[in-house]
Formats: C-alpha cells, sequence, structure tokens
C-alpha cells in the first residue's frame, strides 16, 4: 500500500514538473542601470525562466553595444525577463525592479552615466501599463527625489552581443563584477 502511495506522489509530483515546465509565459521588460547588474538580480527571482540582456526604446535598427553606449541610438540597457505568471506575479517582479537600482536617477546609475542607464519600464501589454504606473506611484512614496522612471510601450528587444549575456555568472572575478554587481546581490539578500 505505501509503494502504491508513493508511486502516486512521483506520479502526481512528475505531471506538477511537466505542467510548470510547459506552462505559458509571459515577457517584462526593464532598465535600470547597466544590464549586468539587472540581469544579475531577475536571474535569481523563483519563477523566472530566462532572462535575456538587450537594448530598447530607441530608434536605431540591430544596435551594437558600441553605438549604444554612444548614447545616439536612444536606446536603453534592458533586460527581457520571461516568467511563469503561476509562480510569479508581474507586480512582483516590479518590486524587485524598484529594489534592485535608484529610479529617482535621471539617466545614470552610480558611475555608469547617459541615457542608455536611464531606468525604464518598457510594457507589453495594457495590463502591465497599469500594473506598473500604480508600482511607480507607491515606489515614489519611498523616496524623497522624484522617480524619473519612464513608462513607455515595448517596440522591439535587440538581443545585446553574446559575451553580455549571463554575464555576472560568467565573470564573478571581474572587477565590475566584485565591486558593483556582488554589492547589490548581498544588500538585496541574493546569491553572490
Amino acid at each position: 500500500m505505501k509503494t502504491l502511495h508513493i508511486f502516486a506522489f512521483i506520479t502526481l509530483l512528475g505531471a506538477q514538473t511537466a505542467m510548470s515546465e510547459t506552462a505559458p509565459t509571459e515577457l517584462a521588460t526593464f532598465g535600470g542601470g547597466c544590464f549586468w547588474c539587472v540581469e544579475a538580480v531577475f536571474q535569481q527571482i523563483d519563477g523566472v525562466k530566462s532572462v535575456k540582456s538587450g537594448y530598447a526604446g530607441g530608434e536605431t535598427k540591430n544596435p551594437t553595444y558600441k553605438e549604444v553606449c554612444s548614447g545616439r541610438t536612444g536606446h536603453a540597457e534592458v533586460v527581457q525577463v520571461e516568467y511563469d505568471p503561476t509562480l510569479v506575479s508581474y507586480d512582483a517582479l516590479l518590486l524587485w525592479f524598484w529594489k534592485a537600482h535608484d529610479p529617482t536617477q535621471l539617466n545614470r546609475q552610480g558611475a555608469d552615466s547617459g541615457t542608455q542607464y536611464r531606468s525604464i519600464i518598457l510594457y507589453h501589454n495594457d495590463e502591465q501599463k497599469q500594473a506598473a504606473e500604480k508600482s511607480k506611484a507607491e515606489a515614489q512614496k519611498k523616496f524623497s527625489r522624484p522617480v524619473v522612471t519612464e513608462i513607455s510601450p515595448m517596440d522591439v528587444f535587440y538581443p545585446a552581443e553574446d559575451y553580455h549575456q549571463d554575464y555576472y555568472s560568467n565573470n564573478k572575478t571581474a572587477g565590475y563584477c566584485n565591486f558593483v554587481i556582488s554589492p547589490k546581490l548581498e544588500k538585496l539578500g541574493l546569491k553572490k
């Protein structure tokens, strides 16, 4: 009898795992300074399936990192987060977004300066737009300076070059990772 219960439990567990692997996912797109930092945060959030660094919010088609860094493309460094809404809500992702950077800094985060480092939420539908605007109003209550985060419709996302993907995971001993990303993760209570 116990064997039958264990078999039923294992079967149920397998079915739940298969369901969560095939559950429809949604996209969220955020920019909060250097995409290496933002990517490292969102990769650790339960329910997030993947995080891709890239460029969005500008005019230049198929921009390169060098072009975006010039500040002349209009693009921001962003991450596109694929998540399972049955495991993590868009509202929860917005809370992480506000915690992961200083949304009161205009066109900069720390030493990174320029419009490519602006705080931005690119919404994929009306529900995300409404949630982002509500969340921004709530976030403003926690800051003495104005929140300057741009909320705009998502148009085209251009993935960044391969060496930018999983940057922190692949370069933990690099100076930027040691002095900027690791302390940020520690401050947020995430794994370094």
